[in-house]
């Protein structure tokens, strides 16, 4: 009789669904980059990367061609020019935007780059051309969205256009009313909630990938916009160049984890059903701001 209980109960466990019985531990996304292989990472390309060295240490950008080709090409001559040296940080919003530039009362003539550029807020076949590691779930701004390369994305299968969107991090081209205004001169990056609003009507050109805390914990601008009202408040930019014209040896030594990659894929999803003693609920949803793949210092 005992025998035949014991088996009964062995046949109602096996048969209870997946959810009743103990689930599989899932990796903790810090045990999936861990576990990661190398070829999975790729260092910044040195030819897209900005470095700009402020008095409290280099901010790091990797800028984002396939998206803005035009204002991308532009911001080279102006740091290769050295455009740059001498301007400011002129801006700090909170919750919004730091942004850096020439301040308007005294203006600085460019060489051979142009100071109006034709917008390029989409890429018109992006959804086509562009690769894209599509999250799986909805998002509020766009009917799709995802990684492309190492930045966050959307696009729209119906018009085939592609475009970027503004995240933590990013880096956009700062205008005024007229939609050519922008040249790569003045650049913002956002440091407060995701103002996704401003998809496509801003010209984004690429992510900061290191020294986000050194535009993040400035003093905040007391004018209108969170404009500096005295000139003493704004931060100079010593240098912008590009890591291509850095010497090696001098040169930022960190990987990006590529969001084409089986490591991210894997890493998305941890961090979608992260649950753990501190993570006690899944939330089964990630958007695309907090979905952007990360960034290590190479070891050695």
């Amino acid at each position: 009789m005992r025998l035949t209980l014991l088996a009964t109960a062995a046949l109602l466990a096996l048969s209870l669904p997946a959810t009743a019985q103990e689930a599989p531990k899932r990796q903790t996304p810090a045990e999936v980059l861990a576990a990661s292989p190398a070829s999975d990472w790729r260092a910044p390309v040195p030819e897209n990367t900005f470095y700009i060295d402020l008095p409290g240490g280099r901010v790091v950008i990797e800028l984002a061609p396939a998206f803005a080709p035009i204002h991308v090409e532009n911001m080279r001559k102006l740091a290769r020019e050295n455009w740059y040296e001498g301007t400011f940080i002129v801006r700090v919003q909170d919750n919004y935007v730091t942004q850096w530039g020439m301040p308007d009362e005294t203006p600085k003539p460019m060489k051979t780059a142009l100071d109006k550029l034709a917008p390029e807020f989409t890429i018109k076949d992006g959804a086509k051309t562009l690769p894209f590691a599509k999250l799986p779930d909805p998002d509020a701004y766009a009917p799709e969205v995802g990684i492309s390369d190492i930045f966050p994305a959307a696009r729209d299968p119906k018009t085939g256009e592609a475009w970027m969107t503004h995240c933590y991090g990013i880096v956009g081209v700062g205008r005024g009313l007229a939609l050519d205004s922008g040249s790569g001169a003045e650049l913002y990056t956002v440091i407060g909630h995701s103002p996704r609003p401003l998809d496509k009507v801003i010209t984004l050109v690429g992510r900061v990938l290191k020294g986000m805390e050194l535009l993040t914990a400035l003093p905040r601008g007391t004018g209108t916009l969170g404009f500096y009202e005295k000139a003493e408040q704004r931060v100079p930019i010593n240098a912008v160049r590009l890591a291509a014209d850095v010497p090696e040896a001098e040169q930022e030594k960190i990987e990006v984890l590529s969001g084409q990659s089986e490591t991210y894929t894997k890493w998305r999803d941890a961090r979608r059903f992260r649950q753990d003693d501190f993570f006690i609920r899944a939330s089964g949803h990630i958007d695309v701001c907090n979905a952007m793949p990360p960034v290590r210092a190479i070891k050695g």
